[in-house]
């Protein structure tokens, strides 16, 4: 809504000094959305005065066209020319050249004078044209950026105007003033006003209100009006689609007469094009009061007016010379010839007020806000009227918006009114909404007095009345919004203003912080963070065939998976068992925008249902409280969502750069992140090779704890699931179930303390059926050796020239450390030799 601030100052006290964003900064207190300012000055500054055409001189042109040298006065005959500049004649006495043909000798024109700048920075300067020198330009109303004409020039006569010469324009026409733009949130339709929005700035700045509904005098209703009769008898949405229609008749209008510069300019620059004096007029009311108005040719209508739901098969030619078929639940203005219009939305061009128009009928109506709603949706048909009418208009200001509309008519398109008047409808029921005394403390959160409640809900053109422990409210004909006791509170506080609402910080509970396994948790994927990886999240939503891959290590049936009852696409009906296909997908979205060397990881629940899921048939009915029994058959419902941290690395570990080559990731990377997630956590896990249908047949780790739990799964991806999901050749991903790991974890996690003791280092190779894990080897080993050793690890595996068929050499380094002495060479053989004759007795492994 644009609020032109010379049309609020009539009806607010706004500052004379006030400009548009003052306003704005005002109307933002009382919960207004600030949009935009309109200021024509900002493309438009003068010297443009008004000037009379002294003489014409037409001469045509070799190419066809005659232009016009005209001589123009821009100050009074016999005064001294102010202006001084550049091509400023200090006679007062401009030769301009012209173009235009609509003037004669004597007219009076806007003439903006060298040093005037024009809408599009357009810069008026003396120039040499058509073998004359043109000081200063005769403009249009397109040219000063206050309408589309470009037939001509503007003639003020035309305007009914006679200024003097010399008069500045701007002022003239109304430019000087500015609007304010302001968003109209759905529920403050009476915004869509001046009075409104007058009404809204007297709230914001506790000045006085002067209702331009008061000022409009409604004579006594006559009886013998133009006849209307309301047939909405089956309300489609619960209300009659209308109850109340307001018809004034004037007669002999003259419609050709020119709409005066205040009221177009106004017009103007709140956004609405002037059109002709009678549309001008019906609009200006509208925006005024914000009661819509339609008026009909009076000669064109045949009948009575019935306002009536749509029959199938009607249609009706809207202004906009569209054919529209109508729907039965549309909402239509109709005469003995069928539908003149959609209520509220748009009229008919059979019943058009024209140039030829004499006789004038001013619809004043009020229409359900549902229905018109959505007539305009239906038929795509917005409009200024449409606009207000689904926001809720003002029951009462029917009829002095028309008694206002009649008044505009006698006084500017010389009408006569008949006394006769059409108001026919029943009024609502005014909504009283009970208010305890305490209730706006107790939900804002601050003391309000008695004198506040009243003050405020008495400005808002409420009806406050005692009752006991409260108030009883009358909420304002132009409210519709206000329906309980919190919509009034909103508006007590909204008044009194929202920065007066005290902040308090709630107080923390008394507590330990961060359970333990929050902290395990915290830490661990802060561990992962540091080292390198990219935290990502993706749509728990996977596929069945996805599930059935990732979802368990061996192939065969599908695993038992939650199933979406409404699932966002066919394709994605299932909970995830795995977290790995979201990542999947991730990596390749990545891939296509060329993001090629990657290490991401998540941390999410998965679902592994255990036998039946909940079902919609397993809900319990409404109303009854669920008994012991039926609270545990939902529990079983629930599958077991086990926290899982997985990761996917594709590409180099760092970027190409000079100097460097990059590594490729491999399927070690997969077990290092494993086991830093296990050191991070304090737990011991064994790592031994595995199997899982999405990971490569050879290049799989499978992590359990000491107690035989499976962690899960670490390598390379299946070259088959590679090719099939076009990711990089030797992807490598890890997936973790890490609540077993906080399960395991220790409370506290005691760092080693570091011996200060050289290390003794032996190593050796021991010759083992091919078939035996080097992981058992490993532990075996460390088992044989006792206390003394510090650390184990393998650091190569040997099939060929000198080992047996069948048979395999693992070589292994071991460390040896005492914390209390320095290792004689002795001592750390023994404990090597017993690790040897260990994994001899378990493995049949001989030494190389």
């Amino acid at each position: 809504m644009r609020i032109p601030l010379s049309w609020l100052r009539e009806y607010a006290a706004v500052p004379a000094d006030a400009t548009a964003e003052d306003v704005m900064a005002e109307l933002v207190k009382v919960g207004l959305e600030e949009e935009d300012v309109h200021r024509p000055t900002d493309e438009l500054t003068g010297p443009i005065v008004v000037g009379q055409v002294l003489s014409i001189v037409k001469e045509p042109q070799s190419n066809g066209k005659t232009i016009n040298w005209c001589e123009v006065r821009v100050v009074p005959e016999g005064a001294e020319q102010t202006l001084a500049g550049d091509g400023i004649d200090p006679s007062g006495v401009q030769g301009i050249v012209c173009g235009a043909h609509n003037f004669v000798e004597g007219d009076k024109v806007v003439v903006t004078l060298p040093g005037a700048v024009l809408p599009g920075d357009f810069r008026i300067s003396p120039r040499k044209t058509y073998g004359h020198v043109s000081a200063g330009m005769i403009a249009s109303v397109r040219e000063l950026g206050i309408g589309e004409d470009h037939d001509g020039i503007l003639v003020l006569s035309t305007l009914g105007l006679d200024p003097d010469v010399g008069t500045d324009a701007l002022e003239l026409l109304g430019l000087y003033d500015q609007a304010a733009e302001i968003n109209v949130t759905p529920d403050r339709g009476y915004c869509f006003s001046i009075r409104g929005a007058a009404r809204e700035y007297a709230h914001a700045t506790g000045t006085a209100f002067t209702d331009p509904a008061d000022a409009v005098v409604v004579p006594p209703a006559a009886p013998g009006g133009y006849p209307v009769r309301l047939e909405d008898t089956a309300p489609v949405y619960g209300t009659p689609g209308c109850d109340r229609f307001v018809a004034r008749t004037v007669r002999g209008v003259d419609p050709t007469r020119p709409t005066p510069p205040w009221m177009s300019a106004r017009l103007r620059l709140a956004g609405i094009r002037s059109i002709s004096l009678v549309v001008d007029i019906s609009n200006y009311v509208m925006l005024e009061l914000g009661q819509p108005l339609h008026f009909y040719d009076l000669d064109t209508l045949s009948g009575d007016i019935v306002v009536r739901r749509a029959a199938a098969g009607e249609t009706l030619r809207t202004l906009d010379d569209k054919v529209r078929t109508l729907d039965a639940e549309d909402l239509l203005i109709t005469d003995a010839s069928g539908p003149i219009g959609i209520a509220g939305v748009m009229g008919g061009a059979s019943t058009e007020v024209s140039a030829g128009t004499d006789n004038v009928l001013i619809e004043a109506a009020h229409f359900d806000a549902v229905s018109i709603g959505r007539s305009r949706r239906r038929h795509r048909l917005p409009s200024e009227a449409s606009k207000r009418f689904e926001r809720g208009v003002d029951w009462t200001v029917a009829d002095i918006a028309a008694q206002r509309a009649v008044d505009l008519l006698i006084e500017l398109a010389g009408g006569t009114v008949d006394d006769a008047v059409t108001d026919v409808g029943q009024a609502p029921e005014p909504r009283v909404i009970e208010l305890a005394a305490d209730f706006p403390a107790r939900l804002i959160g601050r003391e309000f007095t008695d004198e506040q409640i009243r003050g405020t809900l008495t400005d808002l053109g409420a009806t406050v009345e005692e009752m006991d422990g409260g108030y009883r409210v009358t909420a304002p004909s132009w409210r519709s919004d206000l329906e309980t006791r919190e919509d009034l509170t909103e508006e007590i506080i909204r008044l009194v203003g929202y920065d007066t609402i005290p902040s308090s910080l709630p107080v923390a509970p008394p507590g330990r912080g961060l359970t333990r396994v929050q902290q395990q948790r915290r830490r661990l994927l802060n561990a992962l963070a540091a080292a390198g990886l990219t935290e990502v999240l993706s749509y728990p939503f996977v596929s069945e065939a996805s599930n059935s891959v990732f979802g368990t290590p061996d192939e065969g049936a599908p695993p038992a998976s939650v199933k979406l009852a409404n699932p966002l696409s066919a394709e994605l009906g299932f909970l995830r068992r795995s977290i790995l296909p979201g990542l999947v997908e991730l990596a390749k979205r990545n891939h296509s925008r060329g993001f090629r060397d990657l290490a991401l990881f998540e941390a999410g629940s998965v679902f592994l249902p255990d036998g039946g899921t909940l079902g919609s048939e397993s809900i319990p009915p409404l109303g009854i409280k669920p008994d012991d029994a039926v609270l545990d058959g939902l529990h079983s419902g629930i599958p077991d969502q086990p926290l899982v941290v997985a990761a996917l690395f594709t590409g180099h570990e760092t970027a190409p750069s000079a100097g460097v080559i990059p590594r490729a990731w491999d399927w070690a990377d997969a077990v290092d992140v494993v086991q830093l997630m296990a050191q991070v956590t304090g737990v011991d896990v064994v790592v031994r090779q595995g199997n899982h249908q999405a990971f490569h047949p050879g290049r799989t780790a499978e992590f359990s704890l000491r107690s035989g739990e499976v962690l899960g799964y670490a390598g390379e991806l299946h070259p088959k699931l590679i090719a099939a999901q076009d990711l990089p050749a030797r992807t490598v991903a890890l997936e973790i179930t890490v609540d077993l790991l906080f399960e395991a974890a220790a409370d506290v996690i005691v760092a080693r303390s570091l011996s200060t003791y050289p290390p003794a280092t032996q190593d050796v190779a021991l010759v083992v059926d091919s078939a035996v894990v080097a992981g058992d080897v490993l532990e075996t080993l460390r088992e044989g050796a006792g206390e003394l050793l510090e650390d184990v690890s393998l650091f190569d595996v040997y099939i060929g020239q000198g080992i047996p068929e069948g048979r395999k050499s693992l070589a292994f380094a071991l460390r040896f450390r005492a914390p209390d002495r320095t290792l004689t060479a002795d001592e750390a053989s023994a404990a090597r030799d017993a690790a040897v004759a260990l994994a001899a007795e378990r493995h049949a492994a001989v030494q190389r």
